[in-house]
Order: C-alpha cells, then structure tokens, then sequence
C-alpha cells in the first residue's frame, strides 16, 4: 500500500476490467475498492458485513430484495448507498460507471451467497492496485 496520496482518476485509468475492484488504499481492517463496471452484476448477499457504495462517474442502480418486497435505488454520481448486511443485492450500470466501494478487507466481491457467477465477473477479494 502506498503511503502517499492517490488520484483516484489516474487510479481507474490504469486499468480496463470490468466487475474486477482494484483496492486503492486500506483503513484500519477495511478496503477502499474502486471499480469500473458496466452491464449487471450477479444477486448476492453480504451476511455479516455491510456495503458502501459511492458513485465516482456514471449511474449505478443497485436492485434490493427486502422484507417489503423488491426495489431499486438508483445512484447518480456523487451519491453514495450503503446495502445493510444481510441483503440480496444486485448492482448494475446500464451506460458504464466507475464507482469506489468500501468493506472490510477479505470480503468477496460475490458475497457468501450468490448466484452461478458468469465470465464477466470476477470473484475476487479485490486486486491491488500496482498488480
């Protein structure tokens, strides 16, 4: 990890896979992901641990299956949403975004359960950033 600072639009140039987070610096037991995504995402769901999501370029819409029924938040740049723990989700980009994520470090990017994970995903804990 570098102890210097990071623009993190230098960060997303570096690199063109989608779905696949790179962590761009880490903060007590957390990662800070950013990620390039565009298309659907796969259900899945966090059990222990929440989700925060901060749209850094474009519009994420993550799809929520609650208690009430299902629903979708869509997210316009600069807006974040936390996913509570426990909350099947799918987040996807219709046009493309470039969005930062922050969970704690170890977290799979599919969850603990999840759907049959199609090639365009990549299940990972996260990439560093230099890799």
């Amino acid at each position: 990890m570098s102890h210097e600072p990071i623009a993190l639009s230098a960060a997303l140039a570096s690199f063109d896979a989608l779905w696949s987070p790179r962590i761009v610096t880490r903060v007590n037991d957390y990662d800070v992901r950013i990620a390039r995504v565009s298309g659907e995402h796969i259900w899945h769901v966090h059990e222990d641990t929440d989700e925060f999501f901060l749209v850094l370029d474009g519009e994420l819409h993550i799809s929520l299956r609650e208690p009430a029924g299902e629903r979708t938040v869509r997210l316009a740049q600069g807006s974040v949403f936390t996913v509570p723990r426990g909350t099947q989700h799918k987040p996807y980009a219709p046009a493309g975004a470039a969005i930062l994520m922050f969970e704690p470090t170890g977290t799979p990017t599919v969850g603990d359960r999840h759907d049959e994970i199609p090639n365009h995903i990549d299940a990972t804990t996260g990439h560093l950033l230099d890799s």
